[in-house]
């Protein structure tokens, strides 16, 4: 990275830093959030109600590039302030100067469970199981070859047009020469108007590996709401500290369940 751009980084960095310290700090409608962003929230799909997501995802790091296409995820919820969850990806892995490996990856199975709803003085907070099933041919580079599991809390607050939301939590990542690590970060997003909610975001990770590294990143992102059941969701970005040099990702999402007029 030349040098200029480094200090353009690190004060893009120190900028987000602050205003999450300060908007969380001080809690200033609820709004989306979670995907597109790295970083999850506490609040899950209303009950009977779904989010089906079609994307796809693209990284290009020091040693190749790397993606999805398609994702398939489904979320729905069976019972008040739970939601299921499951991911269902095709990967593909392009090392650099080999050839290109695409195939069925790694199955993502989850369960949120929101248990302090928000107020006026205080945040929702929940957590968010993960488990990720070894279904990826791990010899291709298409899956671990192991099970994963993810423990976090998340917590958001929301005032007006703003939501801010993060936290994280630990995973716990089996296999010869893996480590388990630490997942953390924080999202701030602001509803500009009724079709288009902008965001940006902060994480990081300890190192996965034992011969690995830290890493730590931000991404920028929106939603744009076609209608009030089809939306539109990107983000990109890049590591600050690590070896991703651009990532990105766009869905398009259907939310389904019963409306309000259909409730009464």
């Amino acid at each position: 990275m030349q040098k200029g751009t480094a200090g353009i980084t690190k004060r893009l960095f120190a900028t987000v830093v602050a205003a999450l310290i300060y908007l969380t700090a001080f809690s200033l409608s609820a709004a989306w959030a979670g995907p597109p962003f790295v970083t999850d929230d506490p609040e899950p799909v209303e009950y009977h109600h779904g989010e089906f997501y079609t994307g796809f995802t693209y990284a290009n790091n020091k040693d190749g590039s790397e993606g999805t296409l398609p994702l398939f995820e489904l979320n729905y919820g069976p019972l008040p302030d739970v939601h299921l969850h499951m991911i269902v990806p095709f990967n593909f892995v392009h090392p650099t100067g080999e050839a290109t490996s695409y195939g069925l990856g790694d199955l993502e199975l989850g369960v949120k469970y929101r248990f302090i709803h928000e107020t006026e003085t205080s945040p929702q907070v929940g957590t968010f199981l993960i488990v990720t099933l070894p279904t990826g041919d791990s010899d291709r580079g298409l899956g671990s070859g192991h099970v994963p599991v993810f423990l976090p809390i998340w917590v958001q607050k929301s005032w007006g047009p703003w939501t801010t939301y993060g936290g994280g939590g630990y995973w716990i990542n089996p296999g010869a020469g893996n480590k388990n690590y630490w997942q953390v970060g924080g999202v701030i997003q602001r509803e500009i108007s009724k079709a288009l909610t902008v965001g940006a975001e902060l994480f990081h990770f300890t190192k996965k590996e034992e011969e690995g590294s830290n890493r730590t990143g931000f991404n920028v992102g929106a939603i744009v709401n076609l209608t009030e059941d089809y939306h539109i969701l990107l983000s990109a970005g890049r590591d600050i500290d690590g070896d991703n040099r651009f990532s990105s990702y766009a869905a398009f999402q259907w939310t389904f369940g019963p409306h309000e007029e259909e409730k009464k």
